[in-house]
């Protein structure tokens, strides 16, 4: 037997030994989170020695870690989506219950169909009232809780953001140890950690934001936002802060102009020192944080805009009259002849416009006293694909045609109405360049809550808390009162003092006169009312036409519709999420099975090296006794 063999012999042996204890540790870290297969890659020794040891490296399927990190952001962002919506639906009651917005809306109608049954019972006006304030507290408890999940996201999302701040930097220091172990002679199994660390981290970071990884030829990684913003870069990385505000209100929203931003945002310091709002510029497009900010401000801000919207129809149905115009032809010109007879701040004028190609849009003339803010937004208003136009009606009646045909400009000739009331205007156009097609406006008939007999059915049920409970006519004096409305929402101290208001509307009103109940009603039941695109109840390109009631049941539709489709989503997601994790362990995962197949062959291996070196010392033994 030559030398050859003996050496081959005992470096198969050595190989061996190095293969059997890389598989108790496979089987031993089976379980560890993180931990990927080890394999060992043995080299052939010049000279026909046999083999070495060789390399040792990890059996990393990339494609399947990168899915992995990518369902893991996505099922972070459903999971709370699907949470957050579950609360949010939650705040409405159980549809059909009592205590649910339905229920106590329906509630409320039949008090007022009772009432007008037999409008003397004290007993059937204190039961309306009472069923007004329930509607009152409902709408308001569900509006703050609207904006307690709100505060509760800003609170997240601090934490989220300092936690994504850590990874990062570990991440760095990980890039550094990896560069600084490759090449070692005992480089191998530390790398392995290391990596198996560096990828336990990316992971969990992927848990709150969506990174994109670059592999970099000395080992390290390079991690990107969607938007290519560098977070991590070699040995270096980037630190998130989040500025939140504590309590969140209705008001409190973001903009991407910070003197106007309510609500705390994402900001990456770079190590050169720039800072990136991540928030602004859409950095962020999966992971809890990204599910964080949609739902703070969209989705739970679209919820507050259904209830303010809510607010101010159940408000403004039994306080308003509508205003409609009247077409009216004149000198070539048509238009519109309308009463705005009592016209206050806020209470907006829509005019249809068409211009010569055919094209149609919504002009607002938005009433002011000369405090309300310029430009006002038209997301505040009916239609946010509006213009807007602010008219001062600060002048009184006398001035209003005066201040709309200022306001509205070359094109249109606005003047009084030929014997009409002294606040009742005509509007006209040319037809060929610019045609009127409608005209409407909603004009609140009370001045002051107190005045509850204004001479008609109209008057001040409900009124708004913070503004001494004052009557609400949509008005942007200081900023917009529909904002937060909802939690404002309050019925008219003067109607709970004396609730004989709800019947009594004139200083010679008979006994048992059913007209105001009868009014109530129909405002409540039958009087179609228009409400915002911005609630985004049948969509956001156009305002919506329903009664109160069939709003507040379109706002509970719509609520239940989106909690379903978050649920689904999620469902979809984790399902998603559970076949990614399953490919991964599949091709990168420890297999005991495979690793207790793979230890008796190395046993047999083992063996076989052994008999070769027993042989070896038997014959040594015969030659040296001869």
């Amino acid at each position: 037997m030559s030398l050859n063999a003996l050496n081959t012999a005992t470096a198969g042996l050595q190989v061996t030994q190095a293969a059997i204890g890389l598989v108790a540790q496979n089987v031993a870290n089976a379980g560890s989170a993180g931990y990927v297969k080890r394999v060992l890659t043995p080299v052939a020794q010049p000279g026909n020695s046999g083999v070495a040891t060789g390399t040792i490296s990890r059996t990393l399927d990339a494609v399947s870690l990168k899915q992995l990190r990518l369902e893991t952001a996505g099922a972070a962002y459903t999971g709370l989506s699907a949470t957050v919506q579950g609360r949010l639906d939650a705040l409405y009651g159980v549809p059909g219950s009592a205590s649910a917005l339905d229920g106590v809306m329906n509630t409320f109608a039949q008090s007022l169909q009772g009432l007008t049954t037999d409008p003397t019972s004290a007993a059937s006006r204190a039961t309306a009232v009472a069923a007004a304030r329930t509607v009152a507290t409902t709408i308001s408890g569900i509006a703050q809780g609207v904006q307690d999940l709100r505060t509760g996201l800003e609170s997240q999302l601090a934490s989220d953001v300092a936690s994504a701040s850590t990874l990062l930097s570990q991440i760095a220091a990980l890039n550094t140890k990896i560069v600084g172990a490759t090449g070692n002679s005992s480089g191998d199994t530390r790398v392995a950690e290391l990596l198996d660390q560096r990828d336990l981290q990316i992971n969990a970071l992927s848990h709150y934001l969506d990174v994109q990884v670059s592999d970099q030829h000395d080992g390290s990684v390079t991690l990107l936002t969607a938007s290519g913003a560098t977070l991590v870069d070699h040995g270096a990385a980037a630190s998130l802060t989040f500025d939140g505000r504590g309590t969140l209100g209705a008001e409190a929203q973001y903009s991407a102009d910070p003197g106007r931003r309510g609500v705390g945002t994402v900001t990456a310091t770079t190590p050169s020192g720039a800072r990136i709002d991540l928030i602004e510029t859409g950095a962020i497009r999966s992971g809890s944080i990204a599910a964080a900010v949609s739902l703070r401000d969209d989705t739970l801000v679209q919820a507050q805009r259904q209830l303010d919207d809510l607010a101010a129809g159940l408000s403004r149905a039994v306080s308003d009259r509508p205003a409609a115009g009247t077409p009216v032809s004149a000198g070539g010109l048509t238009g519109f002849d309308i009463d705005l007879t009592g016209l206050q701040a806020g209470n907006a004028v829509t005019l249809g416009v068409r211009n010569a190609a055919g094209i149609g849009r919504n002009l607002i003339l938005m009433p002011t006293n000369g405090a309300a803010p310029t430009p006002i937004d038209p997301a505040l208003t009916d239609d946010p694909t509006a213009l807007v136009v602010p008219v001062d009606i600060s002048g009184g009646p006398s001035t209003l045609a005066a201040k709309i045909g200022e306001a509205l400009g070359t094109g249109f000739t606005v003047s009084a109405t030929p014997g009409g009331a002294a606040g009742a205007v005509r509007i006209l156009s040319d037809p060929a360049s610019l045609a009127l097609t409608g005209a409407g406006a909603s004009v609140t008939v009370p001045t002051s809550a107190a005045d509850t007999k204004t001479g008609g059915g109209a008057f001040a049920l409900f009124v708004d808390a913070g503004a001494g409970h004052g009557v609400f006519t949509g008005s942007f004096e200081g900023g917009s009162h529909l904002t937060g409305f909802a939690q404002r929402l309050a019925v008219n101290p003067a109607v709970v003092a004396d609730n004989s208001a709800l019947v009594d509307y004139s200083g010679s009103t008979q006994s048992g006169d059913t007209a105001r109940p009868r009014f109530l009603t129909d405002a409540l039941t039958s009087r179609s009312l228009t409400f915002s695109a911005g609630s985004g109840i049948g969509g956001v390109s156009a305002p919506r036409a329903a009664t109160v009631i069939g709003f507040a049941l379109s706002v509970i539709d719509a609520r239940g519709a989106a909690s379903a489709e978050a649920q689904q989503l999620d469902e979809g997601q984790q399902i998603a999420l559970a076949s990614a994790q399953g490919r991964f362990g599949k091709e990168s995962g420890v297999s005991v099975d495979e690793e207790m197949s793979r230890l008796i062959q190395l046993q047999t291996a083992y063996s076989a090296n052994a008999r070769v070196l027993t042989a070896a010392r038997d014959m040594l033994d015969t030659l040296l006794r001869l």
